[in-house]
């Protein structure tokens, strides 16, 4: 009995955290639509707490009848279990304490514009989210969500920001799509690891007083929020570039 308990619980988690890991990739590829991939990691951490008390019942059970074979099964199934709850539910988590918002921008008062390259790549994958930024309801919940996006000025000439800007871009793996040093713009798209999500990024480039600003705005083509990513992207491009220039940006 505590070896059948043991086999049936380690299935029920492997189950459960295949339900829970193969959602991205199949989004990804295109074999499942993203309702149907949520709906999959839900059963998955569903599985992943059966499994983990058929773990628990299994362990016990080959604990009294001192069947080692069967509590190393048990546990690992109570392992593989636990992952398969926890991912989901850290998601959850996360969502839930964060505005559900997609479009993060350090000039809330006049983004930077996504130009006609970005635009017709949008159109192409047919985007879910607009482009048109949401206005002060959006900027109010990004103030209190995500207080240090903000604008970057550096006492440098906007030529050798804008040089920077578009080689931190590249080195942080975004795939470029323009640039254009005269109106100090440059476009690129970031695509997450797991789900495959491509996020647009849209960077402006401006004199200011004796040196420069830099706004930098990221927004996601599907999903109504973005756990956070998009912030997430502009904070990691702004610790990149003030590493390329040797000065921290101020703002």
């Amino acid at each position: 009995m505590p070896r059948l308990l043991a086999n049936l619980a380690l299935l029920v988690a492997v189950i459960a955290i295949l339900a829970v890991a193969l959602p991205g990739p199949l989004y990804r590829f295109g074999v499942a639509d993203l309702s149907v991939a949520f709906r999959l990691m839900k059963y998955g951490a569903i599985a992943g707490i059966l499994g983990g008390i058929l773990a628990l019942v299994a362990l016990i059970s080959a604990g009294a009848a001192h069947r080692s074979d069967a509590a190393i099964r048990a546990a690992v199934g109570l392992v593989f279990a636990g992952i398969a709850w926890g991912i989901p539910y850290a998601m959850l988590r996360k969502a839930q304490s964060l505005p559900v918002i997609h479009d993060i921008s350090t000039d809330v008062v006049n983004p930077p514009q996504f130009q006609p390259d970005i635009l017709a790549l949008r159109a192409a994958a047919h985007a879910a989210n607009s482009t048109v930024y949401a206005g002060a309801s959006i900027a109010t919940l990004q103030r209190k969500a995500y207080p240090d996006i903000r604008p970057m000025t550096f006492d440098l000439p906007p030529a050798k920001v804008f040089d920077a800007a578009l080689r931190t871009t590249t080195a942080l793996g975004w795939k470029p799509v323009s640039d254009d040093p005269r109106t100090g713009l440059i476009e690129a798209s970031d695509t997450t690891f797991w789900f495959g999500f491509t996020d647009d990024v849209v960077i402006r480039v401006e004199p200011s007083g004796r040196g420069s600003r830099l706004d930098i705005r990221s927004e996601s083509r599907v999903g109504e929020s973005d756990l956070g990513k998009n912030a997430q992207r502009i904070r990691a491009f702004r610790a990149a570039l003030d590493e390329r220039l040797g000065v921290p940006a101020g703002g």
